[in-house]
């Protein structure tokens, strides 16, 4: 034993005359020491799509808000209990800093995926300007997306000073500001952008590349955000839909959708939780099957399964929202949702149809009209479930779906309950505009332990870590409760 030290000694002595510090022994030699830009932008993109469409009771509890889903055996977030598991702090996480997890079905920071992205691509000397500008460009927009939901989802954050580590206890910044600032942003990102350049090429997981569609993603996106603040700055919203139109969508094949592949760990979230987990956790609501049914609706035997066996041929029946409910009894979500490369969709074109029917509605001169914008986003969303064109013109046809006759007086009552129905898998934008629009007429169930949330909670943490900034945050803004309103949400 004796010996063998006294061999590996002068081993270990040069090696260590061949190091600067301790550090160089913790490399890897099967890791990049340094990250291209454009995989840190993939990762953003991997990220934001599962935040915004996972069903996972830990993170997005949408689908349940908005009331499309009832729970089985347990429906601690269907009585609004947050706080549990818990959900604000994971959502803020997900498009913040990531759960600091190398597990590739947990989202990765987007925000901070985005940031570092930034700073490689900035310093690379040997991009063409014209390509460097367009994947910045890209960037930006994503960022702009991930802190509007940020924003909407919970009032003032933290912006200015975030994601910065030389500042653990950031300021939060007033909401309505950070828009406008956003506004700035993404209207600059949109000026940079060239068509004719290359962009993020293969590494771009939504577009692949292509400058001509994030152009549109873009202006959609600059139209939504629009739209949402109409009722806290109408001149504000008027100028920036108008010139955002001649830009959006024009097509089902212009929608923003990040596609997952067949197996773990790129599949989609939902069937992560619907079919891989091997649990029978949701059914539709009977409030959400029962509009379906009562209109006829084409995309019913997609959203939903008929119930189980003993019912008769073609029966969708819906569970009761704020209870546990016998799975078997109930029906399920529709088998297109199982797929695991089913694309979540960051922005659908029938969205941006009813953004312009809102728009038109409100005086914007965005062409077209209500009705034909209406009519449009309807037919747009029954396409992309599989249906064809004569089957939206049979549906438009019945009193209870034209627009001149639906349900309602208002336009906010007709718009808000067809987009309500089209964002089946938007839940978290579903919800947006439920807050926004205030149709459907929405109950909490019978156990709620408070009203629907129309916001959610800062996270634990937050109050914790942050203490100081945190209780200005919530003074702020009315509030650190669910019901407390963010900016937007006037009515």
């Amino acid at each position: 034993m004796k010996k063998s030290l006294l061999i590996c000694l002068p081993a270990l002595l040069t090696a260590t005359a061949c190091v600067n510090s301790l550090t160089d022994y913790n490399v890897s030699p099967k890791q990049a020491t340094v990250v291209p830009g454009v995989t840190l932008v993939s990762a953003a993109q991997l990220g934001l799509a599962r935040a915004m469409v996972s069903p996972n009771v830990n993170t997005n509890i949408f689908e349940l808000i908005v009331q499309y889903w009832a729970e089985t055996t347990y429906f601690d977030e269907s009585i609004y209990n947050i706080d549990s598991r818990p959900i604000p702090r994971n959502f803020w996480r997900l498009l913040f800093l990531g759960n600091g997890s190398s597990d590739p079905t947990v989202a990765p920071g987007v925000l901070l995926n985005l940031t570092q992205a930034k700073t490689v691509i900035t310093a690379d000397n040997t991009l063409d300007a014209a390509v460097k500008a367009n994947q910045l460009a890209c960037i930006e927009v994503l960022s702009v997306y991930a802190w509007t939901v940020l924003v909407d989802t919970y009032g003032n954050v933290p912006y200015t000073e975030a994601l910065d580590f030389n500042k653990p206890q950031p300021k939060y910044d007033d909401a309505a500001t950070i828009y406008t600032d956003l506004f700035a942003r993404l209207n600059a990102a949109i000026t940079s952008m060239k068509s004719g350049s290359a962009g993020l090429g293969s590494a771009d997981l939504v577009y692949g590349g292509n400058m001509t569609s994030w152009i549109k993603f873009a202006n959609s996106l600059k139209l939504r955000m629009a739209i949402t603040t109409a009722d806290a700055n109408a001149a504000q919203a008027k100028t920036q839909a108008e010139q955002a139109a001649p830009n959006v969508f024009a097509a089902n094949g212009d929608q923003a959708n990040f596609v997952f592949q067949a197996a773990p760990p790129n599949a989609n979230p939902l069937w992560e939780n619907l079919v891989q987990s091997g649990r029978k956790d949701f059914v539709g609501t009977d409030f959400f099957i029962n509009q379906l049914e009562t209109l006829q609706d084409p995309r019913l035997p997609k959203y939903f399964q008929v119930a189980a066996a003993g019912m008769a041929p073609g029966t969708y029946i819906g569970g009761v929202y704020g209870t546990n409910n016998n799975a078997s009894s109930f029906s399920q979500p529709g088998v297109a949702l199982q797929d695991p490369t089913l694309p979540a969709v960051l922005e659908s074109y029938s969205e941006v149809e009813f953004l312009l029917a809102e728009a038109a509605a409100r005086g914007f001169s965005v062409g077209g009209t209500v009705t034909t914008h209406y009519n449009a986003a309807i037919t747009a969303s029954i396409q992309q479930w599989g249906g064809s064109a004569a089957d939206a013109a049979t549906y438009l046809a019945q009193p209870g779906v034209a627009y001149a006759t639906a349900a309602g007086t208002t336009y906010k009552q007709k718009i808000g309950v067809q987009k309500w129905i089209s964002e089946y898998i938007q839940p978290v934008q579903a919800w947006t505009d439920w807050r926004r629009l205030d149709s459907p007429t929405l109950t909490a169930p019978a156990g709620a332990l408070s009203g629907i949330p129309v916001r959610l909670r800062y996270p634990t943490e937050e109050s914790n870590l942050n203490g100081t900034n945190y209780a200005a945050a919530a003074t702020a803004i009315g509030g650190d409760k669910v019901e407390t309103k963010v900016f937007w949400d006037k009515f």
